[in-house]
């Protein structure tokens, strides 16, 4: 399909053409335009034949010869930016069979900043045609079509024209007519594939790259080799296509098509030489036929031994470390991590009174906790994109079975803070036990597990800096996504383990005392309120009737841990003692079922997204996500703004509330005349997943802004400000003029 907002532009020309139509029916002079009743204005069409007869069931090759004014041009079978291939619609005597159409290569034809595919002046396009062996010599045979074709210039107007080829039936070899060297030289323009190069493609940081490898000492430069991609919406035709060289390996990074539904498996297309260039020896062939599969573990870098980088403004591998240990170190500061890592402030705290020795090992053991998650979670991220899935930073938050359970974690832990209950080490100990860490033996379990679960929770958050990783980390070989995750988690623990290890940091720590209990029940109201956001975004998920269920088996919880308080007393009887720890069991056990009931009663994913993006916000003007809606008003020439976001995602609540529902910033997209669009990934949704990655991303929040001029879209930071907002804003080109009627 051709991009929509590129059609508007033909639409327009065509608009300009039939407006120059009419003013010749007024007598007005347009030039060199033509009369309207004109079916092929400024170029004509003539059916051609290489040999002058035809001999009975032996196929033979014609040609539709198309002549263009100067300055006027039809359409390769991509027509690139806008236009239409052309086509033959044929009607042929019964048993006669044709071919598809051969095309040689385009070239590139501008208008603005739209480049097109086609051809000027004159082109052959030929098909062969094969006959039947009954018949008759001596006879004449009639060929007829319908030729269709786009003309363009300042303007386009369709084109048509009747076809028509009598050719007489022979027993003899035919003569060549004095088309034929027109046919050889129209050949020597189809692309072929060549034996002394060897080509592959890949896919690194959002960008294909199509890898050629000279045979022999062949190094000939290829700067100005232009790829041609056969399929429409694979291949920005307006991006450039850069070429680097390390010895006889060549690297042509191509920018993947906005309108892309999913990357491509593929390349396919023509490899057009530079002027002056040819592919082979004998200097025949400057159409190279390109046709690979897209390898997305193939290491260009390490081709073309130089790093890899996005023509669309992707990181390289080092920059993402860089920040990844940056992105994960500010993960700290996220809401969503900090009530966990308040807890583990509180145990160094109360660990410094045993001895630096063991704040020292936990705090190893916290850091392994990070990374060993980190792995984890990474290699379930790798698994399930292997299998086909469309998934991203977060995906388990997308499950209203895992909020469920995280949200009786976090009732469970702030329970135990508030001293509601004390168990050994049973999951509620992740979070909330460690004010016996030291003495009870276990202090090693639960550093590594606070670890554990400051990663789970770590995930709803995408920190700056941290995006543009994430996003690098899911397009890399299995072995670069790890090293991606490693240092995100690296950069998470570092704080903790460094405070752990300094024995000066140490040394400034309160003695203990009896602030340690207030300040451990204090922290159990943060682990509330992190619970109660869950508890809306479970709500988002699965409606009221969920929050029903899971407010239920938050208060068998609650019946669970005041049993366990309730008869704690050591003196109690084995009788009682297992009487009320079955009781407690089987609340808790009731408690998780019953949350778990109530996330089955979420909606399907793909009513959900809509419905969701309904309900998060009170302004009508937002639209729901559809790759459909923004391409129809980026045809309209709107600048268009898209809020990838999720009800679990904190940093995209507070962007919301802060800046893109205050009134200033709602004017000035008003005064924009700016489309609003809200992409709502609380349920797994694989559209809204496939746009993230064609902009390099894999979690939210992200805002993205298209300018209503067509060209490539502009990412906001992950968190904004009106600032921020307002220059993107005041830095759209100007409105693009409308047409009426379109």
């Amino acid at each position: 399909m051709i991009a929509l907002r590129r059609i508007r532009e033909c639409l327009q020309r065509a608009v300009m053409g039939a407006i120059a139509a009419v003013l010749l029916v007024g007598g007005v002079s347009t030039g060199q335009a033509q009369a309207p009743d004109t079916p092929s204005p400024h170029s004509e069409a003539t059916l051609v034949s290489e040999q002058a007869s035809i001999v009975p069931g032996e196929p033979f090759t014609v040609a539709l010869r198309l002549e263009m004014e100067d300055g006027w041009h039809s359409y390769w079978k991509n027509p690139g930016a806008s236009g239409e291939a052309t086509s033959i619609d044929w009607t042929l005597p019964d048993g006669y069979e044709a071919g598809a159409l051969q095309w040689p290569y385009p070239h590139k034809i501008s208008f603005g900043s739209l480049i097109s595919y086609g051809y000027s002046d004159e082109v052959f396009l030929l098909a062969e045609i094969t006959p039947p062996e009954s018949l008759t010599p001596g006879t004449t045979v009639a060929l007829r079509g319908q030729a269709n074709w786009l003309i363009c210039e300042e303007i386009c107007l369709p084109a048509r024209s009747e076809i028509e080829l009598s050719l007489p039936v022979a027993e003899g070899p035919p003569e060549p007519t004095r088309w034929a060297e027109a046919f050889e030289a129209a050949r020597a323009k189809h692309p072929t594939p060549v034996a002394e190069w060897s080509v592959g493609a890949g896919r690194s940081d959002g960008t294909y790259q199509l890898l050629l490898n000279a045979a022999g000492d062949r190094r000939p430069d290829l700067e100005g080799a232009y790829f041609y991609a056969t399929e429409k919406s694979v291949v920005d035709p307006g991006a450039p296509q850069p070429v680097t060289q390390s010895g006889g390996t060549y690297a042509l990074s191509l920018t993947p098509s906005e309108y892309a539904q999913e990357p491509a498996d593929r390349l396919r297309g023509v490899l057009v030489a530079p002027e002056g260039t040819h592919w082979d020896a004998d200097g025949d062939v400057r159409a190279m036929r390109v046709d690979v599969p897209v390898d997305t573990t193939l290491s260009v870098a390490e081709a073309v031994g130089a790093p890899a980088s996005s023509a669309g403004g992707g990181l390289s591998l080092p920059w993402a470390l860089a920040f990844a240990l940056v992105g994960g170190a500010l993960l700290n500061l996220m809401p969503c991590v900090f009530p966990v890592l308040s807890v583990k402030i509180l145990g160094f705290a109360q660990e410094a009174e045993e001895g630096s020795g063991a704040m020292q090992r936990n705090g190893l053991l916290f850091g392994a906790g990070v990374l060993v998650s980190m792995w984890i979670l990474a290699g379930a991220l790798l698994g399930l994109r292997a299998a086909g899935s469309q998934i991203g930073w977060g995906f388990q938050l997308q499950s209203p079975i895992f909020i469920a359970l995280m949200t009786m974690l976090f009732f469970g832990i702030g329970l135990n803070l508030l001293g509601a209950f004390e168990v050994g080490t049973t999951l509620m100990n992740w979070g909330g036990r460690v004010e016996s860490s030291a003495t009870d033996g276990h202090g090693g379990t639960n550093a590594f597990l606070t670890g554990v679960l400051a990663t789970v929770v770590a995930t709803p958050c995408t920190a700056p800096f941290m995006g543009a990783a994430l996003g690098v980390a899911l397009t890399l070989s299995a072995a670069g996504a790890l090293l991606i995750f490693t240092a995100l988690g690296l950069g998470m623990a570092t704080p903790y383990v460094v405070l752990s290890m300094t024995p000066a940091l140490l040394d400034r720590l309160p003695k203990p005392g009896a602030w340690m209990e207030t300040l451990k029940q204090a922290f159990s109201f943060p682990m509330f309120a992190t619970a109660i956001w869950l508890v809306w975004v479970f709500g988002q998920q699965a409606g009221t009737g969920g929050v029903a269920f899971l407010l239920v088996g938050l208060l068998l919880l609650g019946v669970a841990a005041w049993i366990v308080n309730r008869w704690s007393a050591p003196q109690l009887s084995r009788t009682t003692t297992l009487v009320t720890r079955t009781l407690a069991g089987a609340a808790l056990v009731g408690g998780i079922a019953v949350a778990v009931i109530g996330a089955g009663s979420a909606p399907p994913p793909e009513s959900t997204s809509a419905s969701a993006s309904t309900a998060a916000t009170t302004e009508a003007a937002w639209q729901s996500y559809s790759p459909n809606t923004v391409e129809s008003l980026r045809a309209e020439g709107r600048p268009v703004f898209v809020d990838f976001t999720a009800a679990w995602c904190l940093t995209c609540q507070v962007n919301k509330r802060r800046v893109l529902s205050a009134p200033s910033i709602q004017e000035a997209f008003d005064k924009s005349n700016v489309a609003l669009v809200r992409a709502d990934w609380t349920n797994r949704d694989p559209e809204i997943t496939k746009a993230l990655r064609s902009h390099g991303r894999s979690g939210v929040p992200v805002y993205v802004l298209y300018p209503g001029d067509g060209s490539a879209p502009r990412l906001l930071p992950e968190v904004l400000t009106d600032d921020i907002v307002l220059d993107a804003l005041n830095d759209l080109p100007a409105a693009s003029p409308r047409v009426s009627g379109l």
